[in-house]
């Protein structure tokens, strides 16, 4: 994702990175050529000439501007979904290791909840590389012993894995009589919410919207573009490639911002920043700890591509 400071209004007008356009110019570039045949049918240069009225395309604007509002809407509950839901882990983890913090006894006390903390600060960057389809074993072997590294790295579902064996650390705790029935029932809740977060964020990658609805909208797009020229070109003449191109850009860039987010937990300009949202969790988590911790802050005149 770019992260970027707050942009002036004029820096907005020029920002580059972060935004659609540089993947939109070769489609733009069609669109313009098609706006000077056009104008050059119109004016005759071309021994063919091809005009229509505006009437049908302002029906077809008007169509295709609500249904690009539907599919702009529906991909960004799914963005929105994804955010909430690295939100509410942030919180389950903070208040796992408060509770632990807060049962521990004596000086050693956080030295030993440490590991049931590590196991926490290890979740998000292992379900991060899950929705990523990447490996996580770098992440993880600087985070947790290497036996837990190999039995994470052994199953499938390796976010699962961790919150399991944090739960194997509570019931050790509770066998060693240091937790007792009510601060389990607390414990097991977080960890229950936890499984939630993994769980949606899994029905998000899992479920895409559906194939049919998202290429009718693609070709109505295209298609609109592509015959828009020659509906504007008796009326506005000279200017149709200015006109056709912005009208072209407006619906183009709506198309692909949706095609972005509707998979939140990608790698390109406007998806989620996982990398950035990982290393802030396991910040945190540290902090209650009583660990140093730093977070890297970009300048105020640069973004970061997380």
């Amino acid at each position: 994702m770019i992260v970027r400071p707050h942009l002036n209004w004029f820096r907005m007008l020029l920002a580059w990175r972060g935004s659609v356009l540089p993947q939109l110019i070769p489609r733009l570039s069609i669109v313009l050529c098609l706006s000077f045949v056009a104008v050059a049918a119109h004016d005759h240069i071309l021994r063919v000439t091809v005009n229509m009225s505006t009437v049908p395309f302002s029906l077809i604007g008007i169509a295709l501007a609500v249904f690009l509002g539907f599919r702009n809407n529906a991909s960004y509950d799914r963005y929105w979904e994804g955010r909430k839901l690295w939100g509410q882990m942030l919180n389950e983890t903070r208040s796992l290791v408060r509770q632990s913090l807060g049962l521990a006894q004596g000086e050693d006390g956080p030295a030993h909840v440490r590991p049931f903390v590590e196991l926490l600060c290890a979740l998000p960057h292992a379900l991060r590389h899950q929705l990523r389809h990447t490996d996580p074993r770098a992440d993880l072997e600087t985070r947790l012993p290497r036996e837990v590294v190999e039995r994470v790295m052994a199953s499938r579902y390796r976010p699962m894995t961790l919150v399991l064996c944090a739960s194997e650390w509570l019931r050790g705790e509770v066998r060693a009589g240091r937790v007792d029935s009510y601060a389990v029932l607390a414990f097991e809740h977080n960890l229950n919410g936890l499984s939630d977060v993994i769980g949606g964020c899994e029905r998000i990658v899992s479920t895409p919207l559906p194939f049919a609805y998202t290429v009718m909208i693609h070709r109505t797009v295209y298609f609109f573009c592509a015959l828009l020229p020659f509906g504007l070109v008796d009326s506005i003449g000279a200017l149709t490639p200015v006109f056709a191109v912005f009208v072209a850009y407006a619906f183009m860039a709506h198309e692909a911002i949706a095609s972005q987010i509707e998979d939140p937990f990608g790698t390109e300009d406007n998806d989620l920043a996982l990398n950035t949202m990982s290393i802030g969790i396991e910040a945190a988590l540290h902090d209650l700890l009583g660990d140093p911790t730093t977070l890297p802050e970009p300048a105020p005149d640069q973004c970061v591509l997380d």
